[in-house]
């Protein structure tokens, strides 16, 4: 038997090899394809020049940076009356309301919280809050009640009105508990404010078609009112408790009256008195702490300031004490804010607010620019020192310096007249507090 010369033999092998190294190296240039595929990279490639650990960590930063850029920026705002700026919501705020008692102010935003702040921290370096949650569901409207027990807020979502009760702690602070059951719906429009009397005895939500409810504390609607205005556009109760008004698209303010029996059972609403004479519109209106005073302001250019203090009953009708121009309010939706001592009027229009003098008419301060976003609300607290307002994610606080400059001018002018040597006392007191004020905050006039 003849064997296979070698040379044959080492052919066939030779051959054998190279189609094993080609079958090995079309199965790698394969793998090495999908491996680009997944991850957009010859494996083993550097990525940026960087070794792949090195990549992921800088493609965390880049999504770290992006998140940062998505995120709104603080408005910054500085004045020489700015007192102070409470930032601790994370959403923007779209109503507040100070106490009764002057110790806190509630604020509520999207950010599905209501935080209480402490009044007394206001010109303090930092201002403490408490926070409630609204589950499910975030706050458009909040209002403390008479006795700064409980607070009211509207949901958004909900369409209804949820009580929260303030149980104070061993260590000062508060826990926030929600009734078990929300108020039942019955507005079929849009809420644009809500309001506690100030004697505990009903409630006000007022919506944006011709709608005002009054209810009682237990949920209960007491009387529905129509107000004949085409639609709504504010509503509030007086701080006596005795009257609700509302504004919209008639050039008027009405007011009603919310009667009770001697024994505190409801009777029934009539109407008040109403005030007569802008020529367009009414955009906003607000009651003076006596409820012995309203400003209202228009779209006919004008802001009105009223005595109210008047007989209905007799047919009396109001008396108009001053109007002012304000001609932002002829193209642009207002808020108006009336000092307790219905001496200073407040107006906001869009991201500004204008402070006038309400006994000359005269505009005292203008801050431009105060929030991000359109002013949502606007308040004095309840010693007429400070104005509040919000709009972006914080509450900025005024000094009032036209305030202190209504007593100056009240003062010098009650001095004139005084003939007791203890009442010319009394006031020269007011008028040095007022004087030294107005010093302290620069804004003295020589």
């Amino acid at each position: 038997m003849e064997l296979p010369q070698m040379p044959e033999l080492m052919g066939v092998s030779l051959l054998l090899g190279l189609l094993a190294l080609v079958a090995t190296a079309a199965v790698a240039r394969g793998w090495l394809r999908s491996e680009e595929e997944t991850s957009g990279r010859p494996a083993g490639q550097k990525a940026n020049g960087l070794p792949l650990d090195k990549s992921l960590k800088s493609k965390k930063q880049k999504q770290q940076q992006r998140i940062r850029k998505e995120k709104p920026q603080q408005h910054n705002f500085t004045h020489r009356l700015l007192a102070a700026a409470l930032k601790s919501h994370s959403g923007n705020i779209s109503c507040m309301d100070f106490s009764s008692n002057g110790k806190y102010l509630a604020t509520c935003a999207d950010d599905r919280t209501v935080l209480i702040w402490s009044t007394k921290d206001f010109l303090q370096r930092e201002h403490r809050s408490m926070r409630a949650n609204v589950e499910l569901d975030h706050a458009t409207l909040v209002r403390f009640s008479p006795d700064c027990r409980a607070f009211i807020v509207w949901l958004a979502n909900g369409d209804t009105l949820r009580v929260f009760k303030m149980t104070k702690r061993e260590d000062g602070g508060y826990i926030f508990t929600p009734t078990p059951e929300d108020f039942p719906k019955k507005h079929k429009a849009p809420v644009i404010n809500i309001g506690i009397a100030d004697t505990g005895k009903f409630i006000m939500t007022a919506s944006s078609d011709t709608t005002v409810l009054i209810w009682n504390l237990k949920g209960q609607v007491l009387s529905t009112i129509n107000t004949n205005q085409m639609n709504n556009a504010h509503a509030a109760i007086s701080p006596c408790s005795r009257f609700v008004a509302s504004c919209g698209f008639t050039p008027d303010v009405k007011v009603w009256e919310v009667c009770f029996g001697k024994k505190g059972d409801f009777q029934e609403v009539v109407r008040a008195f109403e005030l007569k004479g802008h020529s367009a519109a009414v955009h906003f209106f607000a009651f003076s702490n006596d409820s012995r005073r309203m400003a209202s302001v228009s779209k006919d250019g004008t802001w009105k300031l009223w005595d109210t203090d008047v007989e209905y009953k007799k047919q009396q009708d109001p008396y108009l004490l001053r109007t002012g121009r304000f001609e932002e309010a002829s193209t642009n939706p207002c808020r108006l804010a009336l000092s307790p001592d219905a001496q200073v009027l407040a107006l906001a229009s869009g991201t500004s607010i204008h402070l006038y003098n309400t006994r000359r008419g005269e505009k005292e301060e203008c801050f431009e620019q105060v929030h991000g976003e359109c002013i949502t609300d606007l308040s004095f607290d309840i010693t007429g020192r400070l104005l509040a307002s919000c709009g972006d994610r914080a509450v900025r606080l005024f000094h009032n310096s036209p305030g202190h400059r209504a007593v100056v001018e009240e003062m010098q002018s009650l001095l004139k007249r005084a003939s007791n040597e203890s009442t010319r006392k009394r006031l020269q007191q007011q008028l040095t507090q007022a004087q030294e004020a107005l010093k302290s905050l620069g804004a003295l006039k020589k």
